[in-house]
This record gives C-alpha cells, sequence and structure tokens, in this order.
C-alpha cells in the first residue's frame, strides 16, 4: 500500500500537460507588497537563472496524505536532475526504490521484489519532453498561473502555481524559494480530491554535469515487468 501511494503522489506532482501562457502580475506594480524591493517576475527569472545549469542534485524528504483514507506516509532519499527532462529518484527509505526517466522512457524499479515498471514518460511527465518543471523549470512560465502568497518564518517566498488546464491529479503547487540563493527549497502539491505531497530538497550542488548513464536503466535478469497503463 505504501508503495502505490506514493507512486500516485509522485505523478501527482510532476505530471502536467499544458500549453497556455502564465500571468506574472499579482499587482499592477508587479511588486510582491508595496515595501518589497523585488517583484514576482524578478523571483522568477532568478529562480530560473538558478535551475538552467547541466544539473543538480539534492536530498528530499516526502510527506504524502491521502485524504479520503486518512492516511500519510513519509519517505525520503536523493534526487539527480538533467535538464531537459532527465530525473532520477533514489528512494532509500521507507524501502529502496528507484524511478527514473530518461525524458522519454519511465523506470521504477523496486530491488526488494525484483520488479520493474515501464511506461513512457511523455505520458506521465508530460508536455513532449518528460520533463517536470524541476528539469525543465521554464515548464512553469507555459503552464501555470503564478502568484505571490506570503513569506514563511523563515522568509522564504512562497508561491502558488495554479494549472492553466484544469487536471483532477494536480490542483495548485506551492512553491517555497530561499530568498538567499533562489533555491526551491519545498514542493507541496495538492489534487481536487484535497490529497498532499510535501517534498522539502535540502543540500541542492548545482553545476553537475551527470552522464547520461544514470538516466537509463538496464532491467535485471528475471524481473518481473509491469507496464504502466498509459
Amino acid at each position: 500500500m505504501k508503495v502505490k501511494i506514493l507512486i500516485f503522489l509522485f505523478f501527482s506532482l510532476i505530471s502536467v500537460e499544458t500549453k497556455s501562457v502564465f500571468c506574472k502580475d499579482i499587482y499592477s506594480s508587479n511588486s510582491i507588497d508595496k515595501n518589497s524591493p523585488i517583484t514576482l517576475n524578478e523571483i522568477i527569472n532568478k529562480v530560473e537563472n538558478r535551475y538552467t545549469n547541466s544539473g543538480f542534485s539534492a536530498l528530499f524528504f516526502q510527506e504524502s496524505t491521502l485524504k479520503a483514507m486518512d492516511i500519510t506516509d513519509t519517505a525520503s532519499g536523493k534526487i539527480f536532475i538533467k535538464r531537459p527532462g532527465k530525473m532520477r529518484w533514489e528512494y532509500e527509505k521507507p524501502e529502496n526504490q528507484i524511478i527514473i526517466t530518461d525524458a522519454e522512457n519511465l523506470w521504477i524499479y523496486r530491488p526488494a521484489d525484483n520488479q520493474v515498471m515501464i511506461g513512457n514518460a511523455v505520458n506521465y511527465f508530460g508536455d513532449g519532453k518528460g520533463g517536470s518543471f524541476l528539469s525543465d523549470i521554464k515548464l512553469i512560465e507555459k503552464n501555470f498561473k503564478i502568484t505571490f502568497e506570503k513569506t514563511d518564518p523563515n522568509h522564504n517566498y512562497i508561491l502558488k502555481l495554479i494549472p492553466n488546464e484544469k487536471k483532477y491529479d494536480l490542483s495548485e503547487i506551492y512553491l517555497s524559494i530561499s530568498n538567499i540563493n533562489f533555491d526551491i527549497v519545498q514542493i507541496v502539491t495538492y489534487n481536487s480530491y484535497g490529497d498532499e505531497t510535501r517534498i522539502q530538497l535540502k543540500q541542492l550542488e548545482f553545476g553537475q554535469n551527470f552522464d547520461d548513464t544514470m538516466f537509463s536503466f538496464k532491467i535485471p535478469q528475471g524481473a518481473d515487468i509491469v507496464e504502466l497503463e498509459e
């Protein structure tokens, strides 16, 4: 049950397929508030500049809640990103699991069961390249209406992202962005059922040029292969 919940909410986080243009302005002055020296456009530009490099890695801590079932699960591990569209999520807790995409193919490997789930990355990660906004940060400009919500107790900027095209599996995303280096330090997503996925990112390391072999997967001999439905 836990593995299925984590996979479901993982896909809820990153499967968005929209093509409309987003609105950057919150106020007519485009400022965060009357006393702020920075605008929403400037925040987004700084985030894009931060993430438009060869790749990055981070530790992640995930909490997923299915509201109707009143179930909350936690997980943690490490993520590796290479733009555009390549991702590798190595889950270490509660059990080992790897989610890999090379922007075209998707593999989910569960070593304990020697099971590999395979699918088309485009169908799950959207928009033709198979990349979420983490693997191609400029996608947020195409896919969401973005507004400023508030600053949190750590003075991080909280941005609210609403998909331009309504989806049952994703209704809104909240990004917590460092006001110092403009790292995305937390991602909170909700779907239309009120389910929540909260991912904290720590120890981000940018400028990494990962080999493409990190984002491909050789199916182990004798593995049980399950094809994901489109």
